[in-house]
């Protein structure tokens, strides 16, 4: 929400004390008024801990302290921002090794809402919430961040019925008009004459006004290093005839959540005009369920030329990568990065909060954990373990999309099944969940833009 963020303010502003749990302490022994208040609200400078203070005077809220635990971390100003009654508030007090640009993105990042589908109760847009005034910085680029992220939470967020491949078509153009992009869309039986047949055969039982698509989104000079990001868009997984059992399908809605992350990654990428090209390349479909549906047994043909078996209709999301990986092999990248929501093993193995990466270039991971350590973007690197790779052989086909039971580590496998389709130079998978199955203080339940914060950042220092 880069609306809540401002540079500048002509009115009063609340102060807002950021402090560890030993500043709180002594902070409060030199101020007995504000001391009671602790007392009664249990406020000891925890992390996330809120304590408002009145105005003596008048009664009005006076100042806000904000409790940082040990410190470092920027998740205090991410829960501040759904604490806070509306009015503007500005930092009085803050730890000189957190910056003020970041403080700004954590709390645009915690200003989110997805109120679509809500009637407006009461005041609406930026001034009916908590707005914070940050001197000293330049917004620009928190502002274009928050703004990608929103867009991804809400993408994700949106039900399948008003998310389809057309909606999602229509971001992707948007955000290409708005940078100066150049765009080109392939829908339906076309993707058999461009050579994208596993993405035809994932999405052709779906009706015919959500046909299957493959968009590229190009930008940036041809001259510069060439970045290729890919991003997994399932508007909806019913399984396919391997159909999933209900509390399975309940929040299939979010199987586009790599594509949604791409295309937000890109559009950061775009706003702050790297020295970059950029390819976001997105294949679009719906699982869905009809007499074209693929089945169960099915050999694929696929762009690179490898057969693929199909043992189970649910493993769709690794066919339609494998075609737009091809592609980005033919670009002949700098760097490959892919997005999905691709296994619940990855859940499994780190729960929603940690996605897992995996590549082979040690230097890459180095650059892919810094970034996301300096963010606060959480990512765990999980191992392309070769031994695995032999358990997607298939008897009739060059290679199968579900391995065998024994290999058991199915994040891993789907990673070793998407790398025989990657290009050879810098690659990295991410097995997103883009979810918060709860609410906690500055992550509301829902869509969760992970991973991307970090990818940004990497990305601009590798080509700094």
């Amino acid at each position: 929400m880069s609306d809540v963020i401002l540079d500048a303010w002509d009115g009063p502003a609340i102060p807002v004390h950021a402090l560890t749990e030993t500043e709180a302490a002594t902070a409060l022994e030199a101020d007995a008024f504000a001391a009671g208040l602790a007392r009664t609200a249990e406020f000891k400078g925890r992390s996330g801990q809120v304590l408002q203070v009145p105005d003596a005077a008048d009664g009005a809220l006076g100042r806000v302290l904000l409790g940082l635990g040990e410190g470092g971390s920027t998740d205090p100003f991410r829960a501040l921002a759904g604490k806070l009654p509306a009015g503007v508030y500005r930092i009085a007090e803050a730890p000189a090794d957190i910056a003020a640009d970041r403080i700004a993105l954590a709390f645009a990042l915690g200003s989110y809402r997805f109120d679509r589908y809500k009637r407006a109760k009461g005041e609406t847009g930026a001034a009916g919430r908590a707005r914070l005034l940050v001197e000293g910085c330049d917004l620009a680029e928190p502002r274009q961040v928050a703004h990608a992220c929103a867009l991804a939470r809400d993408m994700v967020n949106t039900p399948a019925n008003d998310m389809g491949p057309l909606q999602i078509e229509t971001i992707a153009r948007e955000i290409a008009e708005q940078h100066g992009g150049r765009i080109t869309v392939i829908e339906g039986e076309g993707l058999l004459e461009a050579n994208y047949p596993a993405v035809h055969a994932v999405g052709r039982a779906a009706d015919p006004a959500r046909a299957p698509r493959f968009i590229e989104i190009r930008w940036g000079d041809a001259g510069k290093p060439l970045v290729c990001v890919v991003g997994k868009g399932v508007v909806f997984d019913t399984g396919g005839l391997d159909i999933k059992p209900s509390a399975g399908m309940r929040l299939m809605k979010k199987d586009m959540g790599g594509a949604a992350h791409a295309l937000a990654l890109g559009r950061m990428i775009m706003a702050a005009g790297l020295p970059v090209s950029l390819a976001v390349l997105v294949p679009v479909v719906e699982n869905a369920i009809s007499g074209d549906a693929m089945r169960p047994g099915d050999v694929l043909d696929s762009r690179k030329g490898l057969s693929i078996e199909v043992g189970n209709t649910d493993a769709e999301g690794r066919l339609i990568l494998a075609d737009a990986l091809t592609r980005a092999c033919e670009l002949e990248p700098a760097l490959t990065i892919d997005m999905a929501t691709l296994t619940g093993a990855a859940r499994i193995a780190l729960g929603p909060q940690l996605p897992p990466f995996y590549t082979d270039d040690e230097e890459l991971a180095a650059q892919i954990e810094a970034a996301a350590r300096a963010e606060n973007d959480p990512l765990w690197r999980m191992p392309l373990w070769k031994p695995y790779a032999d358990a997607l052989d298939s008897d009739v086909a060059e290679i199968k999309n579900d391995p065998d039971g024994w290999a058991q580590a199915g994040s891993v496998t789907a990673a070793l099944f998407l790398q025989r389709f990657a290009p050879s130079g810098p690659w990295a998978h991410l097995d997103i969940f883009a979810w918060n199955p709860r609410n906690r203080p500055g992550f509301p339940s829902g869509g969760e833009a992970q991973a991307i914060r970090g990818l940004y950042r990497m990305i601009r220092e590798r080509f700094a």
